[in-house]
């Protein structure tokens, strides 16, 4: 699925189940909300921190997916075009990045003895 299909696709779901969007301040609420059940995710498979018990239903994937589609519902009742703004972002970056990486001595790979 491309973002062009994806962003179509969640709009075809929010006039079919969801009834509309929830206003554009409710869903960057709804963003945080999902960005920090990623972060507790992240934090206990990958960070220092153990898994509670009420941790163990949540899913990386579908958190990750929880992200994106609210996201999504952002991009569309903003009409922002993720193809065009993600492309737009690269070349951003590829532009103002293109050496800053390469001579970061940080990001030299780890030698091995």
């Amino acid at each position: 699925m491309t973002l062009e299909e994806a962003q179509k696709s969640v709009d075809e779901w929010i006039k079919t189940y969801g009834v509309r969007y929830f206003g554009e301040m409710t869903n960057m609420a709804i963003l945080t909300e999902e960005v920090g059940e990623l972060a507790r995710i992240m934090a206990r498979t990958y960070g220092d921190q153990s898994f509670k018990e009420s941790d163990r239903n949540y899913n990386l994937a579908d958190e990750m997916a929880d992200v994106l589609w609210v996201l999504i519902c952002m991009a569309n009742q903003t009409g922002v075009n993720l193809t065009e703004a993600l492309e737009d972002n690269i070349r951003k970056k590829t532009e103002r990045d293109k050496t800053r990486h390469l001579e970061n001595i940080k990001l030299e790979p780890p030698k091995h003895t």
